[in-house]
């Protein structure tokens, strides 16, 4: 197996690096599925204090690796598209893994951080953002919508006319704009970033541990989070059987403009 994700431990600080630049970290099924086996590995580490996940190269993450699409026939059936409440059940059960990791999260983002990859940031408890980086969710371009926790937990984040602005229009928005409506803690020089989120988890690592993780589970346990990804598995099940959705597959493939005929 690649090292497509490197996890490394410096003291009570566990690093997850999605390691696979020269596609700009496009998160492919095998790199998703070495992801739930580090953040696993993670909820095994004794005395760990916070967990930090960066991407490697010129940027976070661009998504998910669309081509992939055509590997989940391996997994789930040629007839997949008709399995997308088990699918989406099998994404979402990785980030809500990683959103429950007893110890706090924070995603370092550079550069790009889209769709899936963004999900993956909101699932981390603190976000920090290099000037510069550019986030979205731009699902519905291709006739979905963000299904792995992306529409529940941003509306979380945001509250729902942000959310709403944001999905509607699958644009992406930069560091300073995604600050000023609370998706993300902090901008910082880009430089600076792996620093600045080293600092933060020593700051973190100062309070006591188990008051941290049930602080955490508190604020957590506000929201009715499984609800938010029943209705997102349920809404994308309906999605995939649409011609709309064939249109964007085909239009993303053949690198051309959908023409979306709302079917």
């Amino acid at each position: 197996m690649s090292d497509l994700i490197q996890v490394t431990q410096n003291d009570a600080v566990l690093e997850i690096v999605l390691n696979r630049p020269e596609k700009r970290n496009a998160l492919s099924l095998e790199m998703y599925a070495q992801l739930d086996a580090a953040v696993a590995g993670a909820g095994r580490v004794a005395g760990l204090r916070v967990v930090l996940l960066r991407g490697a190269g010129p940027m976070f993450s661009a998504g998910i690796d669309v081509t992939n699409f055509m590997l989940l026939a391996e997994k789930y059936g040629p007839d997949w598209p008709r399995q997308m409440r088990t699918i989406t059940n099998d994404f979402q059960a990785v980030l809500t893994r990683l959103e429950r990791l007893e110890v706090p999260t924070i995603a370092l983002l550079h550069g790009r951080c889209l769709g899936l990859a963004l999900e993956l940031a909101l699932a981390c408890d603190i976000r920090l953002a290099a000037e510069g980086t550019r986030l979205g969710l731009p699902e519905t371009k291709l006739g979905m919508i963000p299904d792995v926790g992306g529409t529940t937990r941003l509306t979380r984040l945001v509250g729902p006319g942000r959310a709403k602005e944001l999905i509607f229009t699958g644009r992406e928005i930069d560091a300073a704009q995604a600050a000023a409506w609370g998706l993300v803690n902090e901008v910082v020089p880009a430089g600076e970033l792996q620093t600045r989120g080293e600092a933060l988890a020593a700051e973190i690592g100062q309070a006591a541990p188990l008051a941290v993780g049930m602080a955490k589970r508190v604020i957590d346990g506000l929201a009715d989070l499984d609800r938010g990804l029943q209705l997102e598995g349920w809404a994308q099940s309906q999605l995939f059987q649409t011609e709309d959705f064939q249109e964007a597959l085909a239009s993303f493939m053949m690198r051309r403009p959908p023409q979306f005929k709302g079917k």
